[in-house]
């Protein structure tokens, strides 16, 4: 049994600025030391930060594991090297964006900043990055390789990376977001526990839309997942879908709702934080906080991303 014990995040709430979800951010020097905060980039800051909000929320714990999850990792100080390079003529260029991009700086800067020496890894395997966090968080945990897990998903909004996929996915008419979420999972159970972390699973279909083939893979992919917690769909309380407004590539959702979780209640998340790469970060976040306060037993979280990387997370209360 995996349990999360502590959550940190730095998230939109719902904020909305030039079309896109913007995190409302807090006084970071409340967290990093101020003579450090003006060589950061703003994906550092929010990771720093929603980290030191979960590692603050269990104190007395010693983490011996950083696993984070990202898709674009610090994309904006990429796209600041990389235009540069292109109005620099390529001379006198700055060499620190191009440092600050590496996806595993967050990661890295977490373990320095907390004195952490244990396990740190970074996953970037697009809308699956941070289940794939989780999971190797959940193994780690399993086997006794660590004892307090920090996981966490972030990703940053980056203007040029909107403009792409609305041009070359069905996106255009989707509001994008950001977030930095980060969890401390044990397998001891605390006073305050959230809930019960009881499974993660990821899969990927070939199409960038959905066929009538995906839907009847995507329902076999979830009847097998519940199957091996001994659970069948009646036995969810709450379905989370990833909706994002879009309706090319939100029909799979309502079909779920009606022909697999008729019972279950139902609820969406990307209207408080917008679609990126790893929004699921949010999902759970949300969802355990639910579960902690309503009471209800479990809940599945469904999220596809570009109709190619599928995730369910099964939460369960204590």
């Amino acid at each position: 049994m995996i349990y999360i014990n502590s959550i940190g995040a730095i998230s939109p709430q719902g904020t909305i600025e030039d079309g896109h979800f913007v995190c409302v951010e807090p006084v970071y020097k409340e967290f990093i030391n101020p003579l450090h905060l003006r060589r950061m980039s703003r994906i550092l800051k929010m990771g720093l930060g929603a980290s030191s909000i979960c590692i603050n929320g269990l104190p007395e714990v010693k983490i011996d594991a950083v696993i984070v999850g990202t898709g674009m990792a610090c994309i904006g100080d990429l796209e600041k090297f990389i235009v540069s390079v292109i109005y620099g003529n390529e001379q006198g260029l700055s060499p620190t964006p191009f440092i600050n991009s590496s996806h595993n700086t967050v990661a890295a800067q977490i373990a320095m900043m907390h004195k952490i020496t244990g396990y740190n890894n970074t996953y970037c395997h697009r809308g699956a990055s941070f289940e794939t966090a989780l999971i190797d968080a959940m193994m780690l945990l399993d086997e006794k390789e660590a004892r307090h897990a920090l996981v966490g998903g972030i990703d940053e909004y980056s203007r040029h990376h909107h403009s792409l996929m609305s041009e070359e996915r069905n996106l255009k008419n989707t509001a994008f977001g950001e977030g930095a979420v980060f969890f401390i999972l044990e397998k001891e159970k605390r006073e305050n526990t959230f809930a019960e972390l009881k499974g993660v699973h990821s899969f990927v279909t070939a199409n960038e839309t959905i066929t009538v083939q995906d839907a009847q893979f995507i329902k076999s992919e979830i009847a097998d997942f519940l199957l091996k917690q001994d659970l069948n769909s009646s036995d969810i309380d709450i379905f989370v879908s990833g909706k994002n407004g879009n309706c090319l590539i939100d029909g799979i959702y309502d079909e779920l709702e009606r022909d697999v979780f008729p019972n279950a209640a139902t609820t969406v998340y990307k209207h408080f934080c917008g679609e990126y790469m790893t929004s699921t970060a949010f999902a759970l976040a949300m969802t355990a906080r639910q579960l902690k306060e309503q009471k209800n037993r479990r809940a599945l979280i469904y999220n596809h991303y570009n109709c190619i990387n599928h995730s369910l997370i099964l939460l369960e209360t204590i």
